[in-house]
């Protein structure tokens, strides 16, 4: 399989800069023999930063590069003179991304705005210069204090991708193909499980130059959870939407039993998935006549907000948009 563009997980190995230390210096000019202690303090050290880009929708710059090193401060100088400060080391991450400690697993930051800069390593601080140990007793301190050591560890970056809706359905199911209709994302489509192996975004246009955005995940498969299909990897894509949009082809042979089955397979990921507005849209409608379309209907559906559609002729599209519409601004 080639391989794709798309990374959403890397681990990385980071270190923040040493504090530079204290100067151990003394005045000398002509004519002061025996000047006084002018030690500068040590410049701080660069921290390991992360930092919001809209313009950035996934982690493959990262992908080769597995070490993130920041700049040591410089050590102090004579007359009172401050070490050079270290250069952080900022990585650009796209927005939805989260950093876990990899041997915790705690969360250490999480960005969502662009711009916004989350520290995950602290430089470590400069050392005092000889300057600041002086008193009355003691006029020529003849030692100042070392900067901080640097810190380092290993760390996970998760990317979950934000949008206000979010396509869930087993394999097959026409996600891709609405994704394709309503917007002007090009997501691969062709007649077989598994076509989409990446999460994919969209704008969808709505009424007086509104818009909301669109994401296609994964299909999923009874038994997801316990990693079967392509398992819980891109269930945390999920998370982060405002809306899960439930699609079911109208040729399956019980629609509330495949919605039922979706549902457990979030809850057994994430009960919080369960809080989210869920709607229903009812795919591949242009097979059916109107007897078929009624006979739909009137069944037994999932006890949710539904609307037959046809990406293919389009059918049902806008009373879609509408519902959508109307969940985000409820």
């Amino acid at each position: 399989m080639a391989s794709s563009n798309f990374v959403d997980y890397v681990k990385i190995f980071c270190r923040s800069g040493s504090g530079g230390g204290g100067s151990r210096h003394f005045r000398r000019e002509k004519f002061v023999e025996f000047g006084g202690p002018d030690g500068g303090d040590g410049g701080e050290g660069g921290s390991v930063i992360l930092k919001g880009n809209s313009q950035y929708w996934t982690l493959i710059h990262l992908k080769y590069k597995r070490h993130i090193f920041a700049e040591n401060g410089e050590h102090g100088h004579g007359a009172r003179c401050h070490g050079k400060n270290g250069k952080d080391s900022i990585i650009e991450v796209p927005l939805g991304t989260v950093a876990r400690d990899a041997e915790t697993g705690e969360i250490v930051g999480e960005v969502t705005e662009d711009k916004q800069e989350v520290v995950i390593l602290k430089g470590g601080r400069g050392g005092l210069g000889n300057w600041h140990f002086r008193t009355a007793t003691n006029q020529a301190p003849r030692y100042a204090q070392e900067g901080e050591e640097c810190k380092e560890g290993l760390y996970i970056l998760e990317l979950k991708v934000l949008a206000d809706v979010g396509l869930v359905g087993f394999p097959n199911a026409g996600k891709s193909t609405l994704l394709s209709v309503v917007s002007a994302a090009k997501p691969k489509i062709a007649n077989y499980a598994f076509t989409t192996l990446e999460p994919n975004l969209g704008i969808v246009s709505y009424r007086d130059h509104r818009s909301f955005v669109m994401a296609d995940i994964p299909g999923i498969i009874e038994d997801a959870h316990e990693g079967r299909g392509l398992g819980t990897r891109f269930l945390r894509h999920i998370e982060r939407n405002s809306i899960l949009l439930f699609m079911i082809p109208a040729d399956s042979k019980d629609i509330y039993t495949e919605y039922e089955v979706l549902l457990n397979e979030l809850k057994q990921y994430n009960p919080e998935l369960l809080d989210k507005e869920r709607l229903l849209a009812i795919t591949k409608c242009d097979m059916l006549d109107e007897e078929l379309a009624e006979e739909i209907k009137n069944s037994k559906l999932p006890d949710i907000p539904y609307v037959m559609i046809s990406s293919v002729t389009g059918a049902g599209i806008d009373r879609l948009k509408d519902m959508v519409w109307d969940a985000l601004h409820r």
